[in-house]
């Protein structure tokens, strides 16, 4: 089943889990949803500042945006007849979040950890392929992304530690 509009606004959890409308993106929805996080990352930033990095706000926004979206996903992934379809999108938003939460501010590292990011959610390198393969469940959905964003924090960690 293809997500529609009236799917999107007809409950909360499948708001959330289609990336707030990005995951219905006709082409390359995991793409569009991780790029849509990246903006409202950006604006969360710009709009809070202070309180973005105040004590680990932005790690406790994105704990709780992970446990949420585990619940919503599977919600969302019944009403659609598969829990990982493509145009769930919100396990993006949460690992994009978690990937520039943790790397240098500034649009090119920002750039390089959406890329990157990309590149091991599309390229699923073990061990994120036993989990996409294993986990069929909104909690296994927002684990395989979780994986991806540690290969893509690890990978920057290594162009910062020895560039």
């Amino acid at each position: 089943m293809q997500p529609t509009f009236k799917l999107l606004l007809s409950h909360p959890a499948h708001f959330i889990s289609l990336g707030f409308g990005s995951g219905l993106a006709p082409k390359a929805p995991g793409t569009f949803g991780s790029f849509a996080a990246w903006g409202v990352y950006a604006l969360l930033s710009w709009r809070v500042p202070a309180a973005w990095h105040f004590e680990g706000m932005a790690v406790m926004l994105i704990l709780v945006s992970f446990m949420l979206g585990a619940v919503c996903i599977e919600h969302t992934g019944k009403a659609l007849g598969e829990v990982d379809h493509g145009a769930i999108v919100w396990d993006e938003f949460v690992a994009v979040w978690l990937v520039l939460a943790l790397i240098p501010q500034g649009f090119g590292w920002q750039l390089a950890g959406v890329v990157v990011f990309r590149f091991f959610d599309i390229l699923k390198p073990w061990p994120i392929y036993i989990a996409d393969r294993r986990f069929k469940n909104g909690l296994g959905v927002m684990f395989d992304d979780l994986l991806a964003a540690l290969y893509t924090l690890l990978c920057l960690w290594l162009v910062l530690r020895f560039w």
